[in-house]
């Protein structure tokens, strides 16, 4: 019985790809698959994933999961992308996109000739700012607001623009990083000491390397497709109004940084996150607003475009981002994980082999999966017991394989931040995937190279 759920877990890995590639309704085939699956469990006596509030009666423990999902994702990740989205499509209909498009074409005409190398220069930049903003889905989304629009118009692809922006998000580094606390405890350091002694020296020739290959694979699948700059260079609209509103779509990003723990700026602490900051910055766009326009009626009716947008992105993104959940519980629940762990064991390599073999195995996961965190944190606690009987250090392992599990969901088509930031960019998130996987798959081969060889 122990072989038979991981067996199991990979036939429905395979029929829900077939599924999702025939372009069947995904939520439905996540959902279900997932539901199935835990079904399947609960015959098999495996272990089910903790419920807060169990029915009493496991049959009925099944929906409970769904409903915690719920609860879980619109309290957390749920609404704070959920804010973004009608932060979005606010700032989208009073022109203040259209105004920040507007200012910053003016200085970057240099890279009208060169908007490939303008959307590579998006990955440090972005990972610069992924330290200060800790969250994959709020950073790309606010990227989204920001920079995709004047990526678009400089001449590059809807789907060349999307991919840059989620490849920034490709390694969870910093000391604010769940993910790096995480793996800064199992191995019994400081965040701050393991991110600047470990994670930055790895990092940097990786994100160099992502810079190199999305250029080459953006133009050349950008002209493989067929795709013209003059289709989108003329889509620049008039800007109706005034040049300061260029301004807000940058703004949640500006309060994050300056109320991160990194910059310590203010003698008191003050903690702002993502969610919280949109709400701000909305508050002062229709301030703005009521000055433009002087008309307060018209501002008030004008947040029915927030609220439109919020449930936009519910209905779309926030319930695939459930549906996802509830998949991946039921490939842990099936024993996918503790397949792959039994997998890695018993295979007789070395410290070297077994640090590669983690490494490529946390990278899958997390593509199946959706996520970087549920990957890593299963298999993140085992390395120093792993480790102590290779006689190798911890760090060895963990940095490695910290690294996989945040490049493995930025290939993820079920993942948060591939779903939202699809949705936005109007692309699907097959389209992205296929942008992100040459250069993610370079980057991850080029980490086992640098660290173990």
């Amino acid at each position: 019985m122990a072989i038979l759920g991981p067996v199991l877990s990979l036939v429905f890995i395979i029929i829900v790809a077939r599924l999702l590639l025939k372009k069947y309704h995904p939520h439905a085939v996540l959902l279900i698959a997932g539901l199935t699956m835990l079904l399947i469990s609960l015959f098999l006596k495996n272990d089910l994933p903790p419920l807060k509030n169990p029915t009493g009666f496991s049959g009925f423990d099944l929906f409970a999961f769904i409903k915690e999902s719920f609860s879980n994702t619109n309290a957390g990740v749920g609404l704070m992308i959920m804010a973004i989205g009608g932060f979005v499509a606010y700032i989208d209909k009073i022109g203040a996109s259209n105004a920040l498009v507007y200012v910053a074409m003016k200085p970057l005409k240099l890279f009208k000739k060169y908007p490939y190398i303008a959307a590579s220069l998006v990955i440090p930049i972005g990972q610069t700012l992924f330290v200060a903003i800790p969250s994959a889905a709020g950073l790309s989304l606010l990227l989204m607001a920001s920079l995709f629009p004047i990526l678009v118009n400089l001449g590059v692809s809807k789907i060349s623009a999307a991919s840059v922006i989620t490849g920034t998000t490709a390694f969870g580094i910093g000391p604010a990083s769940a993910i790096t606390a995480s793996a800064s405890s199992i191995i019994g350091t400081e965040s701050v000491t393991y991110f600047v002694n470990h994670q930055l020296f790895l990092v940097i020739p990786l994100s160099i390397s992502m810079m190199i290959t999305y250029y080459f694979v953006n133009r050349h699948f950008d002209k493989k497709n067929g795709f013209e700059k003059s289709e989108i260079s003329s889509t620049i609209q008039k800007v109706e109004v005034p040049l300061i509103y260029a301004i807000i779509p940058i703004l949640p990003i500006i309060l994050l940084i300056l109320f991160s723990e990194l910059l310590h700026i203010f003698p008191i602490p003050i903690k702002l996150d993502t969610t919280t900051a949109m709400i701000i910055s909305l508050f002062i766009a229709l301030i703005f607003e009521m000055i433009r326009t002087k008309n307060i009626k018209g501002v008030f009716d004008s947040m029915k475009v927030f609220w439109n947008g919020m449930g936009n992105i519910f209905k779309t993104v926030v319930t695939l981002i459930i549906a996802a959940d509830i998949f991946a519980q039921g490939l842990i629940s099936l024993g996918f994980i503790d397949g792959l762990l039994t997998l890695t064991q018993n295979v007789g390599f070395n410290a070297t082999g077994i640090g590669i073999v983690m490494a490529v195995m946390i990278y899958l996961a997390s593509i199946l999966m959706g996520s970087g965190n549920a990957s890593f944190f299963a298999f993140g606690p085992l390395v120093p017991k792993i480790a102590k009987t290779l006689g190798v250090e911890s760090t060895i392992m963990i940095l490695p394989m910290q690294l996989s599990a945040s490049m493995g969901r930025t290939v993820s088509p079920v993942a948060g931040i591939i779903i939202a930031v699809s949705e936005i960019a109007g692309v699907t998130t097959l389209q992205i995937v296929k942008r992100n996987l040459i250069p993610l798959t370079v980057a991850l081969l080029i980490m086992l190279v640098i660290h173990f060889i």
